[in-house]
């Protein structure tokens, strides 16, 4: 019976040699088993993926407090797409630039301020006109007096 309350959208992507194959099913069934404030539909996406010839699969579950007239199932798995676009640019950016990753600090709040240091050090160069962040440190490197600058007036001279 409950099956006939979930919503299904599919999506198919090529590219970069790879097929990738999305499925979400979405239920506002589940509204009365979770103790969750704020809950209006939970749902299941599917994805299945040909890099090479080789096949992988993965599940996710996730909540949201968008109801279905806010957002069907296509809709959702259109919204679930474009947050890990956004995400995997970051971390690539944070992680190849900055070497995030390779940090060893461990001390929550030293991690913490490093992570907002990292923030807005990617922001500054960013309003500053620099679309490849790497680019932007070595302009910086290069150019010591223009970031002094910065941080005295607002402005780059």
């Amino acid at each position: 019976m409950w099956q006939r309350e979930v919503r299904t959208a599919r999506s198919v992507a090529k590219g970069h040699g790879r097929l990738e194959v999305r499925w979400l099913d979405a239920t506002e069934r589940l509204r009365g088993y979770l103790d969750w404030p704020g809950l209006r539909q939970v749902c299941r996406i599917r994805r299945r993926r040909s890099v090479g010839g080789r096949l992988s699969s993965e599940t996710v579950y996730a909540i949201t407090s968008l109801a279905p007239e806010q957002a069907d199932a296509a809709r959702l798995l259109q919204i679930c797409r474009q947050h890990w676009s956004i995400e995997n640019r970051l971390h690539c950016v944070r992680d190849l630039a900055l070497q995030e990753d390779r940090c060893r600090v461990r001390a929550p709040a030293a991690a913490q301020a490093l992570s907002a240091l990292r923030n807005t050090a990617l922001t500054v160069l960013r309003r500053l006109g620099f679309g490849n962040i790497v680019a932007g440190f070595e302009h910086c490197a290069q150019h010591p007096q223009q970031l002094v600058h910065l941080i005295r007036h607002g402005t780059i001279e």
